[in-house]
């Protein structure tokens, strides 16, 4: 049986520096840290590394490694390794930009902790995002990501299910052509899993872009 959700607040804090190389590939680095327990105690800290290649305006594929620290119960920390294929595709309407963002994912934890330490889970991640051009420096999106899991050694009872889905309202505050800040408030809903949470989460963002 499946236990009864509860619910916490947290916030979410990102870094981002992209460089590109040339008009088809270039380069990010992410750092990110977050807080749980209604923002009274972190949660984890991730760092991102990867590259992007654009063959087309509408088309971009990213490739990323994730080292992730999570913070645990008991003070201890479970050392995570993940890899990321993204396919984003994107159409302008106007004023309005649409986008799709298709990501596999496949990751590990504590790999010499135990035998299933070493099995990868692997998720699919659909997110759709609506953006809005005020024709000013603000841009308000929505979007919106659904979740699904192939294979989880560690909660086997949602494996080939939907297991989380994530809605976003935001807007961006882009400084000039290299810098912009984000503020946006998201809430998560897991469901068949063991013990499925809402989260209710606010998020800032500051990325730096690099010719």
């Amino acid at each position: 049986m499946l236990a009864q959700t509860s619910n916490d607040a947290g916030l979410w804090c990102t870094f981002n520096v992209d460089k590109k190389l040339n008009k088809k590939f270039g380069l990010f680095l992410t750092e990110e840290y977050r807080m749980r327990e209604n923002f009274t105690r972190s949660n984890l800290f991730y760092t991102d590394l990867g590259f992007t290649y654009k063959p087309a305006d509408f088309l971009k594929i990213s490739l990323a490694y994730r080292c992730i620290e999570k913070f645990q119960i008991d003070n201890t920390i479970s050392f995570r390794h993940r890899g990321m294929l993204d396919i984003s595709l994107k159409k302008k309407f106007g004023k309005v930009a649409l986008s799709y963002r298709q990501r596999i994912q496949a990751e590990v934890r504590d790999v010499y902790s135990s035998d299933i330490g070493s099995l990868p889970e692997w998720f699919s991640r659909n997110k759709f995002e609506l953006k809005y051009d005020l024709d000013k420096p603000i841009t308000p999106y929505l979007a919106v990501e659904f979740r699904y899991q192939f294979n989880n050694p560690r909660a086997v009872e949602g494996n080939k299910l939907w297991s989380r889905n994530r809605y976003f309202v935001g807007l961006d505050y882009k400084r000039n052509d290299k810098s912009t800040f984000g503020l946006y408030y998201m809430i998560q809903q897991e469901f068949n899993i063991s013990a499925p949470q809402n989260q209710y989460i606010i998020g800032l963002e500051y990325s730096l872009s690099f010719e």
